[in-house]
């Protein structure tokens, strides 16, 4: 399948319409038609419904290929021409809302003060957006970050060979309203909070602490954003539980922030794992970061 008619594809189904698609694209609307139609003949099916404009079953199936075979030929061609490219002292950082932590940001520090002309973007975005951006050349370095076993590497991403290496890791806190009845435990097991209430986050996902402990983990309210503050808010004023890094919510057992307190989780044991993400790094600003980093 040609990748040209592929990304028409995926531009048209995200889009959800063919004369969006060719203004974003810079095609003709007909010639939008043409390559769906030329796509939809190779493989004997119809891929979209015209009205609406949406994904047939096949065409859906075809997404979830689609997407995932386009970001690797952009990784691909990120990947050699980084490894070509001169050194520059402009560096993009890519970062998961919790993963640039206080002693990250210092390493960042030291490594600016020591190249002071190096100018550096920081961008924040998920998980599954800072490997993208890695991969496609669009950010030098990324960090990303997880729920772990201590010493355990996080399962970063499929966005084609990257290098990754563990930069931090710090305990994890049960986040609880400050009137909470267990808000003034010592520590906390998981096991013991499988029936109580809890936030579904992107910024701690129940299918992890399923994973960890079994069923259980009943959503008391969906947040999906990215803030941590939005999150924390939500804890406070009791709309359900989650986990956080200790740091979050004060660091130490007892640790509360705008009403809402952090209880140290005993079991299963649990860090909070940061990693940082990379290409081919040639000699120069990018590679010596990611070793300032790494500490």
């Amino acid at each position: 399948m040609d990748p040209h008619l592929l990304t028409t594809f995926v531009t048209v189904a995200r889009r959800g319409s063919f004369s969006a698609a060719a203004a974003e694209l810079g095609y003709t609307q007909s010639a939008i038609s043409q390559q769906i139609a030329t796509l939809e003949a190779d493989l004997g099916l119809p891929l979209l419904s015209r009205r609406p404009v949406e994904p047939t079953p096949a065409g859906r199936r075809l997404l979830e290929h689609a997407e995932p075979l386009l970001l690797r030929l952009r990784a691909a061609r990120a990947d050699v021409l980084r490894s070509a490219a001169a050194p520059r002292d402009r560096i993009a950082l890519a970062v998961t809302p919790l993963g640039f932590t206080a002693a990250l940001a210092e390493r960042l520090a030291r490594a600016r003060a020591a190249r002071p002309r190096l100018e550096v973007t920081v961008v924040t975005c998920g998980r599954e957006r800072v490997a993208a951006l890695v991969a496609e050349g669009e950010a030098d370095l990324g960090l990303v970050d997880g729920l772990a076993a201590p010493s355990d590497p996080l399962r970063p991403p499929d966005a084609g060979p990257m290098t990754t290496a563990g930069v931090g890791e710090e305990d994890v806190v049960v986040a609880l309203p400050a009137g909470h009845p267990l808000a003034g435990r010592a520590a906390l097991r998981l096991a013991d909070l499988a029936d109580a209430r809890w936030l579904r986050t992107p910024l701690c996902p129940l299918s992890r602490l399923r994973a960890l402990v079994g069923d259980g983990f009943p959503v008391a309210l969906e947040h999906r954003g990215d803030d941590v503050r939005t999150l924390i808010a939500l804890v406070a004023a009791g709309h359900g539980l989650t986990l956080l890094p200790a740091a979050v919510l004060g660091g130490a057992v007892g640790g509360a922030v705008a009403g809402a307190v952090g209880v140290p989780v005993s079991a299963p044991r649990l860090v909070h794992r940061v990693e940082l993400l990379h290409g081919t790094l040639p000699s120069g600003p990018a590679a010596d970061l990611a070793r300032a980093l790494t500490g």
